[in-house]
């Protein structure tokens, strides 16, 4: 029998998760968003979904549509999460999201705390944070000890042709909000908080050159985790060279990262989306093995993918691979717990053999 699940935002990656999710056969979707016309593009691709107007500011419009679910989907911006969660708290479901926002994750996390018995909290699913930790997870545990660990991601497009050498592939809020936040890290031995954009570095893969530098979230829950356990421990955002530049003079020299909303309209009506991007997941770990001091490195490469008939691009898949993988084996009861599971408490190996997360795992990655 199909579970019932409510799916919150339906928009790129909404419509990726419902896909996803709607043909494995073992879901039955409801779903709701603010604008009426991304509910019925949605319905066009899948008849059989339940869509509902919804304004999410509404505690008791959540409530009410969570009745009759076994888990919650939210697909919105970051900002709207903490309310999602404390209703998804008293209508007794589960509840996953896909935020990057270091304060939302905090506050779903103490939400967290008042979970029902079997009730679990999932934040951060996705790409980065979500796989990129699981997998940066995976690698560390080849190692004895552990001394530095770089988790490198980047959604790209695949034929730049703007002086950023970058087109909008997902959430513009999130794209800022990592531009502009502090970073957290592990540096020598101790959490701190370092500047967006900073960092800058340099570096080749497969004959490509590609820069990288600090932004927020990325790392999800893993600095304090990994809290007394390792010497460096950072996350970076890549980019073809030449985009640092320019978005510092953006956000620094023109100071537009004290007007999010000018930037997000200046980047929604200059910078056009793309659906033929790559998506770079590269996590490189330095320990002790075995007596020896060694490197272990993951580098996987995913581009655009027709399934279900439909076109779709890197991010939509990776993005929403990721968390409908976290959600199946949930909801499959492959994990279990009560409250807060961080994403790297998500075993590599059942992610990876799930029906979502395998496309992870395709001709089109380079596998270490």
């Amino acid at each position: 029998m199909s579970q019932t699940i409510l799916l919150i935002g339906a928009g790129k990656i909404g419509r990726m998760i419902a896909s996803l999710l709607t043909k494995s056969g073992d879901y039955q979707l409801r779903i709701a968003d603010r604008v009426p016309a991304a509910l019925e593009r949605i319905q066009q691709r899948i008849p059989t979904a339940e869509t509902r107007v919804l304004n999410a500011d509404s505690h008791a419009e959540l409530v009410h549509l969570m009745q009759g679910c076994t888990a919650v989907i939210s697909a919105l911006s970051f900002r709207e999460n903490p309310g999602v969660a404390r209703a998804a708290l008293e209508a007794g479901v589960n509840y996953f999201d896909l935020t990057e926002d270091r304060q939302t994750t905090a506050a779903v996390k103490e939400i967290a705390d008042d979970a029902v018995p079997g009730q679990v909290f999932v934040p951060q699913c996705g790409l980065a944070p979500g796989f990129v930790t699981i997998v940066t997870n995976h690698v560390m545990k080849w190692f004895d000890e552990i001394d530095t660990v770089r988790m490198r991601v980047g959604a790209l497009p695949q034929h730049p042709t703007n002086a950023l050498g970058y087109n909008l592939t997902w959430s513009t809020d999130g794209l800022i909000n990592e531009y502009c936040n502090p970073c957290e890290v592990i540096h020598g031995h101790k959490i701190k908080n370092h500047l967006p954009l900073e960092g800058l570095e340099q570096f080749t893969l497969d004959g490509n050159v590609y820069e990288a530098f600090n932004t927020s979230g990325g790392l999800g829950t893993l600095c304090e985790t990994m809290d007394g356990h390792v010497r460096e421990l950072n996350y970076k955002t890549i980019r073809y060279p030449g985009h640092h530049q320019l978005m510092k003079f953006l956000l620094r020299d023109l100071r537009l990262s004290e007007r999010r909303e000018l930037l997000k309209d200046i980047m929604e009506h200059s910078i056009p989306v793309t659906f033929q991007d790559v998506v770079i997941v590269f996590c490189t770990v330095r320990g002790n093995r075995n007596g020896q001091f060694v490197e272990k490195s993951d580098l996987r490469k995913l581009y655009a993918q027709e399934i279900n008939g439909e076109v779709w691009s890197a991010i939509q898949l990776t993005t929403g691979a990721g968390i409908c993988a976290v959600v199946d084996l949930v909801q499959q009861n492959q994990i279990k717990g009560t409250g807060l599971i961080r994403q790297e408490e998500i075993p590599f190996d059942q992610f990876i053999n799930n029906r979502f997360g395998c496309y992870y795992e395709t001709e089109t990655f380079a596998l270490d």
